[in-house]
């Protein structure tokens, strides 16, 4: 199937509004923009943002908006049926819905016969004047409507006739789009094949449907995907799968099934790789970690770790690989650890740019050096930089670019107090010259790491860019008390790149002192290696 003759679905993202549901996620006006520019350079067709009126964060994002359009997609704006016993031309709720200025709105309105009379409190036939008055208002104010049938699916199994009279209510004052919810998200891939193929046969034929998907029973990507199947057009969800409870189905899992597996066109192909750059983006604006084990987008979606499938992958990459990862913007991970074999360690050599032998000797003894290490509690799978300089110290070729002599630090505990003040003296040898530094912290590792800095910032003043941006603790036997040994791991980055280093010891300040100074080291030696590239394609 050729991509101009693939069947065309329409992609309606809801993480703006439905994704902010998610407990701990907040976002400010600023943030929703940033992802709505970004979503929109991924080519979302439909990007819902929010409720105008429900609060005034909302209502300014629209604002923006009109001011500053997006480029492609239809910005969305969203809310309820009017109110029982009004009208909506009366209704206080609709003109700040008409002044978000968009050209679609999405109106949600009750399928369920239960939630009709226990949640509005009104009649079934109060409902369906709710459903209609409201589309008809909006249409005659000239917008066009998604028409989302809430608590959908459950509301079908226990009263089919009354949920169908909703939908053709909503068809008959002219939503364009009917969008069949999954609200509680029970329901089942099967289930929703057969009530969506009895929506197909009881509703006109030019009507489209689209499926919305809850994933309290993980399984909202099937569900949607089963939705698909049966014949919707438009599907709904958030990236990386955010939303109240459970969250919704996962755009990011979604998109590339939907067009890499089953052949529809969702967005253009061209910007399919960029999904793996848009999840991380959300994900770093929402300030939530990234999902690493997440389908498509995920860091060790394409990770290796098992020495047969390394050999087996560098051979064809699809005896363990179900697609390219360069499809969705990922890439290939060869991961470094004790189940490691000789084909992992020349795997990972070539991503640092190095060329094994495996007849090598010293390839043998990088390998039996990584299991001894492992077997001592160090994580080189989490900590690639520091199994790089690793390897490179047994070739000869690492880069000294200091040396420590010695440190101390020293803390002042006083009762009562919520932080510590820790002083940490480091002498440090750079081009044969000692170096004696003291700097405080709030802490012992940020005491130690500002003396350092302090100490070499006048040789490397590139170390400035250097930011230390997550510090991890592991006690690996905890059941020798406080004799148990520490693993510490410390990710620093530059501004644009990001590295972990590793350090272990009985002691959990040497165990620090060893990821915090390889991290600093690991910094130069990229910052050394630019430089040189630089020079050589000038």
């Amino acid at each position: 199937m050729t991509a101009n003759s693939s069947p065309q679905l329409w992609i309606y993202d809801t993480t703006l509004r439905d994704g902010t549901q998610r407990e701990g996620l907040s976002v400010s006006i600023e943030d929703k923009l940033r992802i709505a520019r970004r979503l929109d350079q991924l080519g979302i067709p439909f990007i819902e943002g929010g409720w105008p009126g429900a609060n005034p964060k909302d209502v300014q994002f629209f604002w923006h908006l009109q001011e500053e359009p997006l480029t492609q997609a239809e910005i969305v704006a969203f809310c309820y049926t009017r109110r029982p016993q009004k009208t909506a031309a009366d209704d206080p709720m609709l003109p700040a819905i008409l002044a978000a200025g968009t050209r679609w709105v999405t109106i949600v309105g009750k399928s369920w016969d239960l939630h009709v009379t226990e949640g509005l409190r009104t009649t079934l036939a109060e409902n369906l004047a709710m459903i209609q008055d409201t589309i008809e208002y909006l249409r005659s104010q000239g917008r066009r409507i998604i028409y989302d049938a809430e608590h959908w699916f459950d509301g079908y199994k226990r009263n089919p006739d009354y949920a169908l009279q909703t939908l053709h209510t909503a068809i008959s004052a002219g939503a364009e789009w009917i969008v069949l919810c999954d609200t509680n998200g029970g329901v089942l891939p099967h289930e929703i094949t057969q009530i969506v193929t009895d929506v197909v046969n009881s509703t006109p034929s030019d009507i489209q449907l689209g499926i919305h998907t809850h994933n309290d029973s993980d399984t909202a990507v099937a569900n949607a995907l089963a939705g698909v199947m049966a014949g919707v057009k438009m599907v709904q969800g958030t990236i990386n799968g955010y939303g109240e409870r459970c969250g919704n189905a996962n755009l990011c899992s979604l998109i590339p099934n939907l067009q890499l597996k089953l052949g529809y066109k969702c967005i253009e192909d061209n910007r399919l790789s960029q999904l793996t750059e848009t999840s991380r983006f959300v994900s770093e604006v929402v300030n939530l970690a990234p999902d690493e084990h997440a389908p498509f987008v995920g860091r060790s979606a394409f990770a290796h770790k098992g020495g047969l499938h390394v050999s087996a992958v560098e051979r064809n990459p699809l005896t363990y690989e179900h697609m390219q990862p360069e499809q969705v913007g990922n890439r290939r991970r060869i991961v470094i650890s004790e189940q490691s074999g000789m084909s992992n360690v020349l795997a990972k050599a070539r991503t640092f740019g190095i060329e094994l032998d495996k007849n090598n000797p010293t390839t043998g003894q990088i390998l039996q050096r990584l299991k001894v290490l492992e077997s001592e509690g160090f994580q080189f799978e989490a900590a690639e930089a520091s199994f790089e300089l690793l390897m490179r110290e047994a070739l000869g070729s690492r880069q000294l670019f200091f040396e420590i002599k010695g440190f101390q630090v020293h803390c002042d505990l006083v009762e009562g107090k919520e932080t510590s003040n820790a002083l940490a003296t480091v002498k440090v040898a750079v081009n044969g010259k000692d170096i004696l530094e003291a700097a405080e912290g709030n802490g012992p590792v940020a005491a130690l790491d500002a003396a350092l800095r302090k100490a070499l910032i006048n040789f490397y003043p590139q170390m400035a860019q250097f930011e230390l941006t997550d510090y991890k603790v592991r006690i690996l036997n905890g059941h020798t008390g406080t004799r148990a040994k520490t693993r510490v791991l410390v990710e620093s980055g530059n501004g644009h790149q990001r590295w972990t280093t590793v350090g272990v010891s009985t002691n959990i300040l040497e165990a620090s002192y060893q990821a915090v100074v390889e991290g600093l080291e690991y910094g130069l030696l990229l910052h050394s290696q630019a430089e040189a590239a630089l020079s050589t394609s000038s």
